[in-house]
């Protein structure tokens, strides 16, 4: 797309070009390059490479389990937060094993440069601050970018990972002002371009919470929270590097009913309420004031107080996001125990930008209709760092695929979480910030994290993201694990009174006689620690000794989600040619032809969650197909 505003001039090539250096354009350039293609990696600002300018932290519920899905696959995103962790924390540990979800809090400035030092050290990567304002197709396919300077640089892929930048706008009160996040400039041109090729977008909107000044709290009076895992994203880490870093304490805080009582009178003056904020919010990630609003009977919410670092005296009010106005925002926090005298060091705003319709991306994150054109992040309608890292990573593989000719990878949603989250945009679309959560998963017993590396590691090293060393070191765990499962269901455990003293405090039945170890294990109250002192042989390992009890513990489970999996497969196997032509075939309903038009499903199995299409419109499209 010719940009007539600027008098362009050639300034270099390359194969690949990513626009945006986020969590998303992070894992796309850095994937891109390690596969041998040659990268250049545009960012507004260089200081502003792996920004976290909402929460300071990485993971989370669902979101644990996406960056142990990077990790599998060959990413970033898990070995440099393990590297920078002020705190780590396994949620959900009190529930069963599918919903444990890691999250830790990391230092945000030294994420930051340790991320910026990682790309600049990739080979075939180059780190470039510039405001990429046009995409250049010629015939369907990519050439080129454009540059607000007017330089053009040639390349045959370009993946837009534009965060919250595109057309942002800042909302605090009554002020509104174009800006990206963190004060830094918008991207205002990029859309326009975008718009000329057919690219439908949407408008949608985020926001943070205020900074505090943690001299000007009394932490004393707070909740105070440790860290409670020693379990690391990534494989690559050692216990030893893990155990260096900091358990810096956060602290839970609670709003009251003064608190309720100034929001609820000032609800005029705030943006979501009047009609400034024109934008579509995150539902599961409300600001303050929507909470209040929207669960009027709740006395109190909870809040978490978290450090943005150990060089720095910023604290983060996790649950008090607002665009509210800056007076407002004074008065309500100083309603909260102590915080009486805090003092804001940044005041908490609202973001809107413009991102894209996902459902014109097929599976590999690829526009549908641009060859060499792909998305990762907010850009297609996601909330959350961990959620753009994953759509960075595949999105950036399947550029260089694109390139090298080779086979694309796709994931199933019975393969990862990230699977589900790109099976989800693609298909059904979202009209709010998408995120990841344990419930969306149907798979959820065997999309754990603790067999991440199980299920992606192999491809990983199929695409070539994994290298022999730690393709060694993970096939030496898998056989440890199967040996582990093997030893137990072999192993006999002999009945004695002190076992049934231990059993019936632990409040399950006694020992009559021996009985294997896999069976003892499968009793709810019973686990490997309980019987440390009546099974002498096992391994100390607990990463093996953990996954080997899962699986032994919810076998039956695991067997049937694992046949539903592959009668789902069975549909996805199924594929529908790209030609047909919806409107030509009898039987089906308006609706179903237009929304089967409109996503253009891949398979059988992508057509029957497209919402409109109804089982017997799938039962038609399978007689057209001749099944």
């Amino acid at each position: 797309m010719k940009n007539e505003d600027v008098t362009r001039f050639p300034l270099g090539s390359c194969d690949v070009a990513v626009i945006g250096a986020g969590h998303a354009g992070i894992e796309a350039a850095l994937a891109a390059a390690r596969l041998g293609l040659s990268v250049i990696l545009f960012t507004m600002n260089l200081d502003a490479v792996a920004n976290m300018p909402c929460n300071p932290s990485i993971g989370g519920t669902g979101k644990g389990h996406l960056v142990f899905e990077i990790d599998a696959l060959g990413g970033q995103m898990g070995r440099s937060a393990d590297l920078v962790t002020l705190q780590n924390r396994m949620l959900n540990s009190g529930k069963g094993p599918a919903v444990h979800s890691k999250r830790v809090q990391a230092d945000r400035r030294k994420y930051h440069a340790l991320m910026k030092q990682v790309l600049e050290s990739q080979p075939g990567l180059r780190l470039y601050q510039a405001e990429v304002t046009d995409v250049l197709v010629d015939d369907g396919a990519v050439t080129g970018v454009v540059t607000s300077l007017g330089a053009e640089f040639r390349c045959r892929a370009a993946v837009i990972c534009s965060g919250t930048y595109l057309n942002g706008r800042v909302v605090v009160g009554e002020s509104a002002y174009p800006s990206g996040p963190d004060g830094l400039l918008p991207a205002n041109s990029l859309t326009g371009s975008l718009k000329k090729l057919g690219i439908r977008f949407m408008r949608f909107k985020t926001g943070t919470p205020p900074r505090i000044l943690r001299s000007s709290v009394d932490l004393s009076v707070l909740e105070e929270q440790r860290g409670d895992c020693d379990v690391p994203f990534s494989a690559l880490t050692t216990p030893e590097e893990l155990s260096s870093r900091p358990d810096v304490p956060c602290y839970i805080v609670y709003t009251n009913a003064e608190t309720h009582r100034i929001i609820r009178e000032n609800l005029h003056r705030s943006p979501l309420y009047s009609g400034v904020i024109e934008g579509v919010g995150p539902r599961y990630c409300p600001s303050i004031e929507d909470k209040v609003v929207r669960f009027a009977d709740k006395e109190r919410h909870q809040l978490f107080v978290e450090p943005l670092g150990e060089d720095t005296e910023e604290l983060y009010l996790q649950g008090f996001s607002s665009s509210l106005p800056a007076d407002v925002q004074e008065r309500m926090l100083r309603t909260l125990p102590g915080f009486e005298h805090a003092v804001i060091m940044r005041h908490a705003y609202a973001i809107e930008y413009d991102c894209i319709d996902p459902t014109q991306l097929d599976h590999t994150l690829g526009f549908k209709d641009i060859k060499g054109l792909y998305g990762a992040g907010q850009f297609n309608g996601t909330s959350g760092y961990e959620e753009a890292a994953a759509q960075g990573l595949i999105a950036g593989i399947n550029a260089s695929q694109y390139l090298l000719g080779k086979e694309p990878l796709t994931l199933s949603r019975s393969d990862g979480y990230i699977g589900f989250l790109i099976d989800d945009l693609v298909t059904k679309g979202t009209n709010e910030p998408y995120r990841v959560m344990t419930s969306r998963s149907e798979y959820r017993l065997l999309l754990r994290q603790d067999n991440a590396d199980a299920r992606l590691t192999p491809l990983g090293r199929r695409v070539g993201l994994i290298d022999d060393l730690r393709w060694e070191k993970f096939q030496i765990k898998q056989r440890r694990i199967e040996a582990e499962i093997e030893r137990a269901e072999k192993t006999t455990v002999k009945a004695s009174d002190e076992l049934n003293v231990l059993l019936e405090a632990a409040g399950t039945a006694p020992l009559t006689e021996g009985i294997r170890l896999s069976e003892l294990l499968r009793r709810p109250q019973v686990d490997y620690d309980l019987l440390t002192p009546f099974d002498p042989g096992r391994t100390e390992e607990k990463a093996i000794l953990s996954e080997a009890q899962i699986r032994i513990k919810y076998d039956g489970y695991i067997r049937k989600q694992l046949a539903a999996a592959e009668r789902s497969k069975r549909l996805e196997d199924k594929l529908i040619p790209k030609d047909i032509d919806y409107g030509k075939i009898e039987g089906l309903r308006l609706e179903a032809r237009a929304k089967l038009d409109a996503i253009r499903p891949e398979n059988i199995g992508q057509a029957s969650r497209i919402s409109g299409v109804s089982p017997a419109d799938i039962s038609v499209l399978l007689i057209r197909l001749g099944e």
